[in-house]
């Protein structure tokens, strides 16, 4: 397949006229736009409280390669590899550089230089590498080590904590010396240089990972390890789009820098420091939301990973519980009982929101933590993440603070939620934000379900105060205002009361479905952050209207910037740059709006629907109690492979399988290896003789 069609393969001759929507290269622990003379490590911030944010670090490939003499240029990021490449052609010979963050050994960047002689001469062929770095950060003060069996190092740590009394994070860095030319003598036709950048916490693993990096070098082993690793990471998942070249690439993109935020599938140390907005190559500034962790993560980036990878979807939930501590401290403070997870998470789970009023009143953000947990659950049965893995902690805390923050109304009988600010955050101060109250009322009913499979004993408030919790509704308008005095035609930042149906799943009848939707549709900001409109082509999808749909997802495009797929958090290109919020969003407009895919208790339901545009949509990789399958949408009909198991997932005894359709009521058993065709209808996909109901089907 060339290039050119190739949906994997984003070329250029020319790079953005903006830097910003250069191709970020990351692993889950180093994130580096390509050329920058900045870069980031997972977990690095300087600042305390309010002030905390991405400590920048400087890259020592920082390098250009440029001729003397006129050539050509191209631009390559190959996303089957995760290497970007820079090749230049003159008249005497042609120069490719590669960049890739190593997908294996994360405390590895990369850069290779190849040359290639296009000419016979007595003459040597120069190019120049021109390095932009500099051994100095506004973060971090940094001392020169010993050299290292040959690379430079540095070592600094940031200049204050993230709270009083915690200790400040140490960068160590060692790297092999560029040269300021690499060159070709008469005899020689080609040759090709190496370069490593190891980036690490203490010189004890910054030499350790310098060793292997060596040693990956020698062997020649160094980039097929990384190539392996992509592959891998394709071979377990894959969403293909056969009819729209754009949206097929933009299904690419999206999988491609949202996979490069999580770490590897195979890293069992706990450097995972979460997913910010920017994702790891940004985060020094406030348009980058200065690197920290929103429910843009649980809510936003989770759910499309969390359908292929039972590991990485733990990896984010084992954050979370990482910053148990913290989400106490929030709790306390507010005076409530508990956890209270913050807007605005970095290491410590303490609240690092610049703006109060975040912190104080966007406590949905507890709820969206929680539902991550649930999916996950109803997706693996992997009871290990809330026994020996404190997931329980989170669940059972979230519940007693939602119980200590809600107030008893006794001329309604309700328990209300006052004074919050919703998703929406055009409004604040508000009561009753009916996204809050749903997501609470969903964290509440699950803290009661997990106490009961732990046997638990859980407190009786929880089950009254999700029964009983307020749910504004307008029963003259057949909707749901968005909170206690909310007027129909108010302006709306981003997707909020639309998020009832999906992805929180609140029962409706499909008229009141609509009237949300259109309530919403017209009123809302078309500047506003890119994920919105997915949330409302995946409830257009809901409701049979695939055109519609289609027409709401293409908005999205507009925040596409560039060759390389590099989101913009608005269609302007401002806001955050590589905007993996935007991009997670999207994902799951294709993967849960297409197929319908909802995760549910006992099930996973689908309803497939295909715009005009998409002939097919190929979804390799689902994984579904320790089972991984293969779906191939058409138009008329849907074709589902279970694969040979191998029980990798979170559950290790992987379920015997069956599909249910809703229509005929037919049952069709999976059986791994053999493909099962049905007609195109809604049904779901459960364990064999399961409890006969399943929502929605």
């Amino acid at each position: 397949m060339s290039c050119d069609s190739d949906p994997y393969v984003f070329t250029t001759d020319t790079l953005p006229s903006d830097p910003r929507f250069l191709p970020p290269l990351a692993n889950g622990l180093l994130g580096w736009k390509v050329f920058d003379s900045i870069m980031h490590m997972g977990g690095v911030y300087n600042g305390e409280a309010g002030d905390c944010h991405r400590a920048d670090v400087p890259c020592p490939l920082a390098v250009k390669i440029e001729t003397e003499e006129p050539a050509q240029h191209n631009y390559t990021l190959d996303t089957h590899t995760g290497i970007f490449s820079h090749t230049l052609s003159s008249a005497s010979v042609t120069a490719s550089q590669s960049l890739y963050c190593h997908r294996f050994y994360a405390n590895i960047l990369v850069m290779e230089v190849l040359l290639e002689r296009r000419v016979t001469s007595e003459e040597p062929v120069v190019v120049n590498l021109v390095s932009s770095f500099a051994p100095q950060s506004k973060d971090i003060q940094f001392e020169s080590s010993p050299d290292y069996k040959g690379g430079r190092h540095i070592q600094g740590q940031t200049a204050k904590a993230e709270f009083p009394g915690e200790s400040c994070p140490t960068v160590h860095l060692i790297w092999t010396p560029v040269p300021s030319t690499v060159s070709l003598p008469p005899e020689q036709t080609k040759a090709r240089w190496g370069f490593i950048l190891v980036v690490a916490n203490s010189v004890e693993a910054a030499k350790s990972s310098y060793d292997e990096g060596l040693n990956l070098m020698a062997t020649g082993n160094l980039r097929p390890s990384h190539e392996k690793a992509w592959k891998e990471l394709w071979l377990q998942s894959k969403v293909e789009v056969t009819g729209s070249e754009t949206l097929s690439k933009a299904v690419v993109g999206c999988m491609f820098y949202l996979l490069s935020a999580f770490p590897s599938i195979h890293d069992t140390s706990s450097y995972f420091c979460g997913l910010s907005p920017g994702g790891l190559s940004n985060g020094g500034d406030g348009q980058d939301y200065w690197g920290h962790v929103f429910w843009d993560q649980d809510i936003w980036m989770y759910p499309g990973i969390a359908l292929f990878y039972p590991k990485l979807a733990r990896s984010v939930l084992e954050y979370r519980v990482g910053t148990i501590d913290g989400a106490k401290d929030n709790a306390q403070k507010q005076g409530y009982k508990g956890l209270k997870f913050p807007w605005e998470s970095a290491v410590s789970g303490r609240e690092v929101c610049p703006d109060d009023i975040y912190g104080q009143q966007e406590i949905h953000i507890n709820g969206d933590v929680t539902l991550a947990f649930q999916h996950y659950l109803y997706l693996t049965e992997d009871l290990s993440m809330f026994t020996e893995g404190r997931g329980s902690e989170v669940i059972f805390g979230v519940a007693d603070y939602w119980v200590s923050r809600v107030k008893w109304n006794p001329d309604d009988q309700k328990y209300h939620l006052l004074g919050v600010m919703p998703p929406d955050e055009y409004y604040y101060n508000v009561n009753n934000s009916v996204y809050t109250n749903t997501v609470a009322k969903l964290s509440l009913q699950f803290a009661v379900y997990l106490a009961d499979l732990l046997q638990h004993s859980a407190p009786k408030e929880w089950q009254e105060v999700a029964e009983c919790i307020e749910i504004p509704f307008d029963q003259e308008l057949q909707y749901h205002p968005e909170y206690d005095g909310y007027s129909k035609g108010q302006p709306v930042k981003q997707a909020d009361t639309v998020m009832l149906g999906y992805p929180l799943g609140l029962p409706m009848p499909p008229e009141v479905r609509r009237t949300d939707l259109e309530a919403y549709e017209p009123v809302t900001d078309p500047n506003g952050p890119a994920m919105t409109w997915g949330m409302f082509a995946i409830g257009w999808m809901e409701l049979g209207e695939a055109e519609k749909a289609q027409r709401l997802l293409e908005k999205c495009f507009k925040n596409i910037q560039g060759p390389f797929q590099v989101w913009s958090e608005s269609p302007d290109g401002s806001g955050a740059v590589n905007f993996l919020t935007g991009m997670g969003g999207f994902l799951q407009a294709v993967l849960f709006g297409y197929t319908g895919f909802r995760v549910q208790k006992e099930c996973l339901a689908f309803a497939p629907l295909l715009p005009d545009e998409v002939c097919e949509l190929c979804v390799r990789g689902i994984n579904y109690l320790g089972n991984q399958m293969d779906w191939l949408l058409r138009k008329d009909d849907v074709c589902v492979i279970l694969r040979e198991q191998t029980g990798r997932a979170g559950n290790t005894n992987p379920h015997k399988l069956q599909v249910v359709l809703k229509a005929s009521g037919a049952k069709i058993p999976l059986t791994p290896g053999q493909p099962v065709t049905f007609p195109r209808e809604a049904g779901c996909i459960c364990k064999m003789d399961p409890p006969s109901f399943c929502w929605p089907l």
